[in-house]
């Protein structure tokens, strides 16, 4: 993925660093991590909230930036800017030729350790999130490292790698970070809030589908955006699509509870099987059209 050189958004904030902002709020550090898949994609900060309730006490303390960044700690502060203002670049312009609308873009806030949103307290370990109450992205960019652990990127096949590039693993870091933006999309368009309703009148195995076909329009999203930046950019470089796949394809409910426990139970699944994110990944990167990912009215 060629990435280098080009505009870096400024709806970054960096809270790495020392220093402290003070802010209230509610806690969702009780929030059990039981799969990988939280590690890349984070968890819905609402049904966190919906599940923990738990109130913050006191104050919570937040970095507000780095002063002597690492080369690797600047690199991926660079990296999450140039990927935050392709999506900025590519959605304003398919917000206006497919729906004739504005995008009021997101901001994103890298932190490390824990971070306070309007959805709550949350923890590195929860992974990159969404808050709709907010409009934010959060994300810890220590979670690339993990991600390229987990995907098996490691020994021989990151040397590989990182010979046609200078990171292993880019694209698929810039497909989570464009998932993450597809749930600020939903936001925007209203679908967050129909779907947060339904859920709260739903069963348990209903509110699990509904945010399975939340999480696939996610994915395909980040496909749609796939698409148009690549026609703006010609940023993908061999190899890159099948990398987005395999990260679809290794945060599969269905991968991850097997891996976890030796089965998979699907009315448990929040997220999608393994092909499912995967299809609707590759609606989005072949077709383009946001009306294309309308994952609640066509069968997954």
């Amino acid at each position: 993925m060629q990435w280098k050189g080009r505009r870096s958004s400024q709806n970054v904030e960096d809270r790495r660093g020392g220093g402290a902002a003070k802010a209230g709020g509610v806690s969702i550090l009780g929030l059990v991590v039981a799969f990988v898949a939280w590690k890349f994609f984070g968890v819905d900060p609402q049904q966190a909230y919906q599940t923990t309730k738990q109130v913050t006490q006191g104050q919570v303390t937040q970095a507000i930036g780095l002063e002597n960044p690492t080369p690797d700690q600047q690199e991926a502060m660079e990296f999450v800017s140039v990927v935050l203002a392709d999506t900025e670049d590519t959605w304003a312009q398919v917000f206006q030729q497919q729906l004739g609308q504005s995008y009021p873009p997101p901001k994103l806030v890298i932190f490390n350790g824990v971070v306070n949103s309007a959805c709550g307290t949350a923890q590195s370990a929860m992974g990159p999130f969404y808050c709709p109450a907010d409009q934010k992205v959060y994300i810890d960019t220590g979670f690339f490292k993990d991600m390229r652990s987990q995907m098996g990127i490691t020994g021989e096949q990151n040397a590989t790698q990182l010979s046609r590039n200078d990171q292993a693993g880019d694209f698929a870091q810039a497909y989570v970070i464009a998932h993450e933006v597809g749930h600020h999309i939903q936001t925007v368009l209203g679908v967050s809030s129909q779907v947060q309703q339904a859920r709260s009148q739903a069963t348990k195995a209903q509110s699990n589908a509904l945010s399975v076909r939340q999480e696939l329009q996610a994915d395909c999203l980040a496909g749609v955006w796939a698409y148009h930046n690549h026609q703006r950019t010609q940023f993908l470089e061999q190899g890159d699509i099948a990398e987005a796949m395999d990260a679809a394809h290794k945060i599969g409910d269905d991968y991850l509870q097997k891996k976890a426990q030796g089965y998979a139970v699907p009315d448990s699944f929040t997220h999608g099987t393994s092909a499912q994110r995967m299809k609707w990944f590759d609606i989005g990167w072949k077709g383009g059209q946001i009306n294309q990912c309308d994952t609640f009215n066509q069968p997954i």
